[in-house]
């Protein structure tokens, strides 16, 4: 464990970014008319475009979302048509989660609106200062994921 000298606020001002992000985020959906959609949702359904028909498992881990609440979420979504689940070919135990073709109809103005907030996002930003800062958020999220694993 590290000993720090004063008080950092990194994980408050990570926080209230996500925060304010996610309702500049849920704005924006709907200005680009995705009215059936949110932030949490979008998540899963930007990870599937990335890597569709996988387990929940995997899910969980690219979306960073306990399972129960992914379940929940997976729930609405599937309601509202844009993912399916079914059985896994090579074993039939598991289920996979894949996306549908309205969610594969989303995506052009999907990455839209994430344009949008990466420009909001970095303004005023260097290109190092981007992968500077980009690269201690992986470094931070890569101590949270190691902290979770050894404490399971």
């Amino acid at each position: 464990m590290v000993t720090l000298k004063k008080l950092h606020e990194g994980g408050f001002l990570i926080s209230k970014v996500k925060q304010i992000s996610g309702r500049i985020f849920d704005k924006m959906l709907k200005a680009y008319q995705i009215t059936d959609l949110n932030t949490a949702q979008g998540r899963i359904v930007f990870s599937l475009w990335q890597n569709d028909d996988i387990p929940i498992s995997q899910l969980v881990k690219q979306t960073a979302l306990g399972k129960t609440s992914l379940t929940s979420m997976l729930d609405r979504l599937e309601q509202v048509g844009y993912v399916i689940r079914k059985p896994d070919e090579q074993d039939k135990r598991k289920i996979v989660i894949s996306l549908t073709e309205k969610s594969k109809l989303l995506k052009e103005n999907y990455d839209a609106v994430s344009h949008d907030m990466n420009s909001l996002f970095y303004q005023g930003l260097s290109e190092d200062a981007i992968d500077q800062f980009e690269e201690t958020l992986k470094h931070i999220l890569a101590n949270l994921n190691q902290y979770e694993e050894d404490n399971k």
